[in-house]
């Protein structure tokens, strides 16, 4: 009688479920195939979320994987790893950068600084090293065997800046068995895409596996700025990366080396001024994808080189593993681009298009950056009902940045040059941090598991800011400090309840740290700013269910949490820099869906929704706002440097770059032919509408973003190897939104990336 109430209540659970997002969109959560499993079930997704091996249906935790054939075409057309945007439920990706500094966003909480010190709520975690800094974290996605997202507070194990979430990348690694791969893919503006791994034995302990990538597009925008005028001036790139591993295996101990290195030669995004018409939040029509207006685009530059050793060494004691991670990650950036889109200034006559208050060249660059972290761990393997993780976790990063500023209408006759430096800062920050960290896990009965984890951070800033020339009339010569510090115990408690053989309930609270941040960007300012710690406490509860015999699965998770003191990012406003604030407090919930299905032996689904709902909650909040656009908050004036200045009041307002809906679905066809498969992938993502920045405004509003993308293609083997020919499109109906905006100056913005259009062939050795 309990089975049938039980199988009763999975069907309707999940029919309701099913009912109520059938006409929403796509996007695949690929599984890892186990040996048992049968052609028309769904298979098995194993992660490691919680630094071991387990079930994604049975992890306590609001977890999205992302592998298999939905990653191979998401991130075809040559993407970077933006591609991520809105593939995965409550995640969202944007940057201001192009192909590197993505900022992260899960749940709506994130960060929009466009300083090269830039903290962020979401971290990431590469092979289990996490990327602290912006420029590590775009590091190419390549021979990429799983991507997870976990939703909510992770500070108990992973603890470095992770009050939102965590996005974690885990890499392809060795074995004994040689295996390897070759793709190719030619596309739309002449990009070129290859990326190839090659693994096996060298002895019968010692494997190694080599991967690397190579993407290449020319310049294909043109500038369109009378006395400029020059054919594909921007938007191309040149992007090499490898990653080298070797695996020891042993008896009763493994040790794992990985070197990777990244080498980017490219031009910045491209900022459109006056892009957004005043008034509304249309496209400025002299605009597409393969114009601009810029007086300084041949000086537009951005150089990335970064390198990365990490070790990892497992000992296998029994009843005990030992696990020791250390890494070393080091960037360089130089970034230069015509910020303010457009040409001329308003004060000499000569601009366009539209109003340009004054013109805007700046360079950004870090010159010296090193992170090392250490990790040390002590995990249990008892056969009982209890068992536990524990450990300790350094962690040392050095980091330099300079900030350039020029003059775009000065001219050096002697070296027929323009854009003379007219402005420089460079900041130092030094930062020590360490925890001890616990997680704890109890059998109550068969059906009920318990998890209880707690973490101790202390984080230490050094910090220091000098300016030796200064671009806008103020001291040449100024100098300032800061050196916060704090500690926190964050926790969570999780239960996971197995209420059949097919349905997991689960519940969670958490709290979740992120250490003080300093923003310093006294190029354009006076003003060094310190953001206090913030806390969150996170409550959710969900569903894992698999159903209709194997060939359905339906996860659900319905949250709340509250931010206090969260750190936000003051953009611009009158000048070209940042300031950091604290809101009192900030609120959100909502929920989110995976599903995947297997429609018939040929056809397979997925649907994925979810529903962010983020408030800020401060009387007292309020920041500069833009030059020319229509503001939407109450506001009120204040006697600024040069002259009355106008703040916006927050209280109320959602967060930046938080869209309240994602949906993401795909669907796959696959029909058997003689020789070998043709298959269909189609996919479909959409994110709702935006605010760019903490005060709403009619132009900085961004639409929604509807995108589509088709792969098709003819897979069959011979002999002992692989072959797939593919034709792909990204962005089927050119769908053309602006992204992102710059405020400080006029109305400039940053668009999507338009219709892509390519071909591939891979080979798979075996």
């Amino acid at each position: 009688m309990k089975a049938m109430k039980r199988s009763t209540l999975a069907t309707l659970i999940n029919a309701t479920l099913f009912s109520a997002v059938a006409g929403t969109s796509f996007s695949t959560l690929a599984a890892e195939q186990t040996p048992d499993a049968k052609s028309n079930q769904l298979e098995v997704i194993q992660i490691t979320a919680r630094k071991r091996v387990e079930n994604a249906q049975e992890v306590p935790v609001s977890v999205s994987a992302l592998q298999g054939d939905s990653l191979d075409a998401y991130s075809s057309a040559g993407m970077d790893i933006r591609f991520m945007n809105a593939k995965i439920p409550s995640l969202s990706v944007e940057s201001s950068f192009g192909r590197t500094f993505p900022r992260f966003y899960v749940r709506g909480l994130g960060n929009t600084d466009f300083d090269l010190n830039a903290s962020q709520p979401v971290s990431l975690v590469v092979d289990e090293v996490v990327q602290e800094n912006p420029i590590l974290k775009g590091f190419p996605v390549f021979d990429i065997a799983r991507i997870e997202v976990l939703r909510g507070p992770q500070g108990t194990l992973f603890g470095r800046n992770t009050p939102a979430g965590l996005v974690k990348f885990d890499s392809v690694k060795p074995s004994q068995s040689f295996d390897a791969y070759g793709a190719v893919s030619y596309g739309s503006k002449g990009a070129v895409d290859f990326e190839g791994a090659a693994g096996t034995g060298l002895t019968d302990r010692l494997s190694a596996r080599v991967s690397v990538l190579w993407q290449d597009k020319e310049d294909y925008i043109d500038v369109k700025a009378p006395g400029f005028e020059k054919e594909n001036s921007l938007g191309g790139y040149s992007e090499k990366a490898a990653r080298v591993q070797f695996l020891y295996e042993g008896d009763d101990f493994t040790g794992l080396l990985n070197y990777h290195v990244r080498d980017l030669d490219g031009r910045p995004i491209a900022f459109r001024a006056n892009l957004i018409e005043k008034g509304s939040n249309n496209i400025n029509p002299i605009y597409d994808n393969d114009v601009v207006y810029h007086d300084a685009a041949s000086r537009s530059t951005q150089q990335v080189d970064s390198k990365g050793l990490n070790l990892k060494l497992e000992w296998d004691l029994k009843e005990h593993t030992i696990t020791s991670i250390s890494a070393w990650e080091s960037a360089e950036i130089y970034s230069r681009a015509d910020v303010d889109g457009g040409y001329g200034a308003a004060f000499i006559g000569f601009q366009g298009p539209g109003i340009i208050p004054f013109p805007s060249e700046t360079a950004d660059a870090i010159p010296d950056h090193d992170q090392y972290t250490q990790e040390l761990r002590l995990s249990s393997n008892f056969s009982g009902d209890f068992n536990y993780q524990v450990g300790v976790f350094l962690f040392e990063e050095d980091l330099t940045i300079e900030s350039f500023s020029y003059d775009t209408l000065s001219y050096d006759a002697a070296a027929n040059n323009y854009g003379l430096q007219n402005g420089y800062a460079v900041q130092n920050q030094d930062t020590s941090a360490w925890a001890l960290f616990g997680s704890f896990d109890f059998t109550v009965t068969d059906d009920l598991k318990l998890t209880a984890g707690i973490r101790y951070s202390d984080d230490d800033k050094q910090f220091d800011a000098k300016r030796t020339k200064s671009p806008v009339g103020a001291a040449d010569t100024l100098a300032k400090t800061a050196n916060p510090s704090d500690s926190h115990v964050s926790w969570d408690l999780s239960a996971a309840y197995k209420y059949s053989d097919d349905i997991n309930l689960f519940a969670r609270i958490a709290n979740g740290f992120r250490a003080p941040s300093i923003q310093g960007r006294i190029l354009f300012g006076d003003e060094v700013t310190v953001a206090e710690s913030e806390t969150t406490n996170s409550i959710e509860a969900g569903i894992k269910s698999d159903v209709l015999d194997g060939q359905g699965r339906v996860n659900a998770t319905v949250f709340y949490y509250q931010m206090n003191d969260q750190q936000l990012t003051a953009v611009g406003g009158g000048a070209n820099f940042n300031r950091l604030v604290n809101a009192d407090k900030t609120t959100g919930y909502g929920f989110e869906l995976d599903t995947e299905w297997v429609l018939t032996d040929e056809l397979n689904a997925t649907v994925n929704l979810s529903y962010n709902k983020t408030e800020l909650k401060d009387n007292d909040l309020a920041v500069a706002i833009c030059g020319q656009c229509t503001v939407t908050d109450p506001t009120y004036e204040v006697q600024g440097p040069f002259g009355p200045e106008k703040r916006a009041i927050l209280n109320g307002n959602s967060l930046p770059h938080a869209p309240e809906w994602i949906a993401n679905a795909t669907l796959r066809y696959t029909k058997e032919l003689e020789g070998g498969d043709f298959f269909v992938y189609g996919d479909m993502s959409y994110r709702s509408e935006i605010d760019f920045f903490l005060y709403k405004s009619v132009e900085f509003e961004g639409e929604a973003l509807f995108e589509t993308g088709i792969r098709t293609g003819y897979m069959w083997a011979s002999g002992d190897n692989e072959y797939e020919v593919s034709a792909f499109v990204r962005n089927l109906f050119d769908e053309q939104v602006v992204i992102g905006g710059v405020d400080f100056n006029n109305n400039t913005g940053m668009l999507n990336e338009e219709r892509y259009i390519g071909a591939e062939f891979k080979v798979r050795f075996f």
